[in-house]
């Protein structure tokens, strides 16, 4: 089963270095996953990994407000900071005493009760504090930073993955998690409800009601479901500060936990960028995708005309995506309802299945033979093996040799084949190409390397 991934997040007053450490701690703008363009606040969370550890990476600096009085939005912040993170990051400049904008911030992180760890910011600059100036903060941990040096920041995430779990791919003997996912009112409480079989979520007609993460563990065929409910995701321009913007990274934790996630779409408000991006962070992530149309009851003229039309629609707009599923649903009349359990469970079913190597190489070949992959005048890309390496998702391997000259048309045609053959129909799967001759000119170069520090290594 999928798990939870912790969330650090990272608070401070404005000016003390917040993004310049996110950016750091992250080490490449391509792992950010949420980003709020057209601001100098564009980075809102990210996935950091550290050793055998993973975890949500969060930057308040975008949750805060440039026109908002620094006591109601910060407080507000830190809160909804304190509420979803594991562990809190409180950010200082050591070039200015403690002020009482910071006594505010650590009093508040340390009344939360999660571990908190004070970074003292930018140490490389002339006129820096010693540590001890910070101590009356009341924080013990405490680490000096650069941003702008790399200085502290391994020490910092050593600390971090001492406190956090180590990253666990299953949760062994636990219930399938499934997650209804979506903008705001789009009917997702409401088929919380519904599946759930009693009250659980409180249902309004205020767009966004869901704030935090409602879940139930219901049994199906013998099988237990955890269902998720979450808080919609807005446009990032859109996105309000402070509990709206947490309310974008507990999705996201419910998209990481999540083995099947039902992506949600009003009828009457279909196919919108925003649906488009979210769908993406769900295969991204590596998570089984059902495309959802609620609210089937609200269509007046509904037959199969109608459903028959709004499909390839649909399947246009998601054809990057095209082995995800199409249902439409309404948790008024509770039309296919009860077939998002039987689809959970199937898809599960396909996403843990496990592939013996034979038949995986009896399928490459039939490819290969059948159709041999392009490639560059004299040099044409050998494919010789497949191994599967992972389930949940399913993970594929395939080794060659000059598979740089590999075109992505082709990598598409084999996953189609993997798909059409083993049956992968709403679940991502994921392939990787190992150059074989590649491995061995590193392998050979390792060796080498380690040959020539044995040679200048004096003897005793």
């Amino acid at each position: 089963m999928a798990s939870k991934l912790p969330t650090v997040a990272i608070i401070g007053q404005a000016n003390v270095g917040k993004s310049s450490l996110f950016n750091r701690f992250l080490k490449s703008r391509q792992a950010i996953v949420a980003r709020e363009a057209g601001t100098t606040r564009d980075n809102v969370l990210g996935k950091v990994t550290h050793n055998d550890h993973q975890f949500w990476l969060v930057d308040t600096a975008g949750l805060k407000d440039p026109d908002d009085e620094f006591e109601a939005s910060i407080q507000e912040q830190i809160t909804e900071a304190a509420e979803a993170a594991d562990v809190i990051l409180v950010v200082v400049d050591s070039t200015l005493y403690a002020s009482d904008e910071d006594r505010i911030v650590a009093k508040k992180a340390l009344k939360s009760k999660k571990p908190v760890i004070l970074l003292v910011n930018k140490v490389d600059l002339a006129g820096n504090l010693p540590s001890d100036e910070f101590r009356r903060l009341g924080i013990k941990d405490i680490i000096r930073t650069s941003a702008e040096h790399n200085i502290g920041i391994e020490e910092a995430l050593d600390r971090i993955t001492q406190i956090i779990p180590a990253k666990k791919e299953r949760d062994a003997g636990g219930a399938i998690r499934m997650s209804l996912i979506g903008r705001p009112n789009v009917g997702k409480s409401f088929l919380f409800n519904t599946l759930a079989g009693k009250q659980q979520a409180i249902v309004a007609n205020v767009a966004g009601t869901t704030r935090d993460i409602n879940r139930i563990r219901v049994k199906y065929n013998d099988e237990f479901i955890e269902i998720l409910d979450t808080a919609g995701m807005r446009k990032p321009g859109k996105q309000e500060v402070g509990i709206e913007k947490f309310s974008v990274l507990r999705t996201l934790q419910a998209i990481e936990e999540s083995d099947v996630c039902f992506l949600l779409m009003d009828v009457n408000q279909l196919n919108t960028q925003l649906d488009q991006r979210i769908a993406g962070i769900i295969d991204e992530a590596g998570k089984g995708l059902v495309i959802v149309i609620s609210k089937w009851d609200s269509v007046e003229e509904k037959d199969a005309y109608t459903r028959d039309a709004l499909a390839p629609r649909i399947a246009r707009t998601f054809d990057f995506v095209p082995w995800a599923p199409l249902i439409f649903t309404s948790s008024v009349t509770g039309q296919n309802v009860t077939k998002l359990f039987d689809l959970t469970l199937q898809i599960h079913e396909r996403r843990t299945q496990e592939l013996k190597t034979r038949h995986l190489n009896d399928l490459l070949q039939t490819i290969v033979s059948k159709h041999p992959p392009a490639g560059l005048k004299n040099t044409h890309p050998k494919l010789r093996y497949i191994v599967q390496t992972d389930q949940s998702p399913p993970w594929f391997v395939i080794y060659g040799s000059s598979l740089k000259f590999l075109h992505w048309s082709y990598k598409r045609h084999i996953e189609r084949a993997l798909r059409e053959r083993f049956d992968f129909v709403g679940t991502s799967i994921k392939m990787s190409f190992r150059d074989e001759k590649q491995i061995k000119a590193n392998r050979e170069k390792r060796l080498k390397a380690e040959a020539e520090e044995i040679k200048e290594t004096p003897e005793e």
